[in-house]
């Protein structure tokens, strides 16, 4: 098996590997710290590295494996975390300079749970500024490992370029308007957008704490079932937690999508996404009718009202998320995130209730929709694979920036879940993604579909030339 291999691994199959005791926990962790040394101070996708920890968790992995004691898929397996996670004893930035110096003194929930499934944590992954849409001008951004002028996604760009570029076996992100399926999109990944509160987030840095959601970035739907296996459940430091047991998200993936109801809005899909992406989709429903699903031709709630409320709700709970900081600190606040604070700080209690009224309806109405379907199909962006420098001249307009959250923002105003899959490229060979949604705590299903999705097709399989 050559490093190349080995790196590119499925995090399943690496944990075989490493639990049946072919491969050691310490050799795996081993080179994925040679690779991270070779290729990230281009790349730039740690913020923290945890050399140390790693090979210590490895050592003891190895070391419960030799005595039979297996915890799970991860038992072993190199993986990182987005650095809005806190680490006990690590430094948790969240993307701000302000933190630059910030030591938890104990870990996150979703850390604590990656732990306890026997992990290894190579560190924490770079960020935008506070998980909004933009890097703090301090801190170098990371770069896209297809292309280095082309866009990562945000927010979660570290944990997108890292998984993409075989410098971890999956990561977590955390998705507010689009964050998770954004830098899944851009580099070739496939991200879950778990329903809001499967995941706790205690112990994460807020950016807007009803739209939050945290979840897995990977290679494959099932290595990101295996992950939110070992993170989903219930948390007594997190009232917001679901009560209810996650199930086993492995233990159907192989159910394939024969009968499913998948519902495609083609109208909307032609108006609002370009070609690339409105072709990746239609591909996609193709891809799916051929395994047995049924497509139902369907009308989505209008999403651009949903959207505008999205952003508005997102900047006023922004603005209560950073009330110790801002305005006290705003100097050292980067223009993006400064910005969305003082909008959320304008914000009328009257327009914001009105939001919380809309919610309810908009919420209602894709309920009613998920009667008549069991999945939703839509494009995962709605421009393909956009260049730093298209992103740049779009940055000041809101139009442009309304059009690019129109299919992520309403998902996370409704805490649907969501799975984003890699689905065709470019004429450039550059990724291009579509996103399954589904209903409230059907994660086994969008997941079991993905699977099927990927069983039938290799765009997941792609690498970057890193």
């Amino acid at each position: 098996m050559t490093p190349s291999d080995l790196h590119y691994l499925s995090l399943i199959d690496v944990g075989r590997l490493i639990q049946s005791r072919e491969l050691s926990s310490v050799e795996v962790t081993r080179a994925m710290l040679e690779r991270i040394a070779r290729l990230d101070g281009h790349l730039g996708s740690y913020a923290t590295l945890t050399p140390e920890l790693a090979l210590a968790e490895a050592e003891t992995a190895d070391r419960e494996i030799g005595q039979g004691i297996v915890r799970g898929p991860l038992h072993g397996v190199p993986v990182a975390v987005k650095d809005l996670c806190h680490t006990k004893g690590i430094r948790t930035a969240a993307g701000m300079t302000i933190y630059k110096d910030f030591i938890p003194q104990r870990d996150a929930t979703v850390v604590a749970r990656l732990e306890a499934a026997g992990s290894v944590l190579l560190g924490k992954l770079q960020m935008t500024e506070g998980a909004l849409s933009a890097h703090h001008p301090a801190i170098k951004a990371p770069l896209n490992p297809w292309s280095a002028a082309h866009w990562t996604g945000v927010s979660s760009s570290g944990s997108g370029v890292a998984t993409a570029a075989g410098l971890c076996y999956a990561s977590l992100g955390s998705d507010t308007l689009g964050s998770i399926r954004f830098p899944s999109t851009m580099n070739g990944l496939t991200g879950l957008k778990p329903t809001w509160g499967r995941v706790s987030r205690a112990g994460v840095f807020a950016l807007a704490d009803t739209l939050d959601h945290i979840g897995p970035m990977a290679r494959s739907a099932a290595d990101a079932a295996a992950v939110l296996g070992a993170i989903a459940g219930p948390d007594p430091d997190d009232p917001t937690a679901l009560q209810d047991a996650p199930p086993d998200y492995l233990a159907g993936i192989d159910g394939g999508a024969r009968g499913l109801r998948i519902g495609i809005d083609r109208a909307l899909v032609a108006a609002c996404a370009d070609a690339d992406m409105a072709r990746v989709t239609m591909e996609s429903a193709a891809v799916f009718a051929g395994l047995g699903a049924e497509l139902r031709d369907i009308v989505v709630p209008s999403l651009d009202q949903a959207t505008r409320d999205a952003v508005l709700l997102c900047a006023a709970e922004t603005a209560l998320a950073h009330a110790e900081t801002y305005p006290a600190r705003a100097a050292e606040y980067g223009p993006v995130l400064a910005g969305h604070i003082e909008i959320g700080r304008k914000a009328d209690g009257l327009a914001i209730a009105a939001i919380v009224q809309r919610r309810t309806v908009f919420g209602g109405a894709l309920a009613a929709l998920f009667r008549e379907i069991d999945l939703l199909l839509l494009p995962a962006m709605n421009v393909s694979a956009p260049s730093l420098a298209w992103m740049a001249a779009a940055a000041g307009n809101p139009d442009l920036r309304h059009a690019r959250i129109r299919f992520t923002a309403p998902f996370d105003f409704t805490g649907s879940p969501s799975l984003t899959l890699p689905g065709g490229v470019t004429a450039e060979g550059l990724p291009l993604g579509f996103q399954i949604v589904g209903r409230h705590l059907d994660e086994a299903l969008i997941l079991r579909a993905g699977h099927a999705y990927q069983q039938a097709t290799a765009w997941h399989a792609r690498r970057p030339p890193v």
